[in-house]
């Protein structure tokens, strides 16, 4: 098992302000004999549905000088995890999040803009000093 990002607890905080329920703190996916650590698993139920709503969340802090070996990364393990998430958990909806300010900066560049839309990662951005989700995309 990997160690924690540095903003973990701020991202399992801001879920909690939300309303989730963490499930598991790291969700364990093994999938034709391999073994996957997502940060976070989730549940919140929704009440009008009476039904409960999973997410699964990768937590990323992008803190190197070049975002461009931690952007590899992250999209690795999250098309990985979907991938194995689809078989053991399809109703599972997986996540990567990522501070605000790293969002503003290096996600709102062209490439990074596309690279995300065609693999179809739904982001979470989080604010890492308020400890609050400021966008579900």
């Amino acid at each position: 098992m990997s160690a924690k990002d540095i903003f973990h607890h701020a991202v399992r905080s801001a879920l909690v302000k939300e309303g989730w329920k963490i499930s598991h703190d790291p969700l364990t996916i093994t999938s034709e004999d391999i073994t996957f650590f997502v940060d976070l698993g989730g549940e919140c139920l929704i009440t009008a549905e009476r039904d409960s709503k999973k997410i699964a969340v990768e937590i990323k802090s992008f803190l190197r000088d070049s975002m461009m070996p931690d952007f590899h990364t992250a999209i690795g393990q999250v098309l990985n995890y979907h991938l194995a998430l689809s078989k053991v958990e399809p109703e599972r909806v997986l996540y990567l999040a990522i501070p605000n300010d790293v969002y503003e900066s290096f996600f709102s560049k062209q490439f990074v803009k596309r690279a995300i839309k065609h693999h179809q990662i739904k982001l979470i951005v989080f604010n890492p000093d308020t400890e609050e989700v400021v966008q579900w995309l």
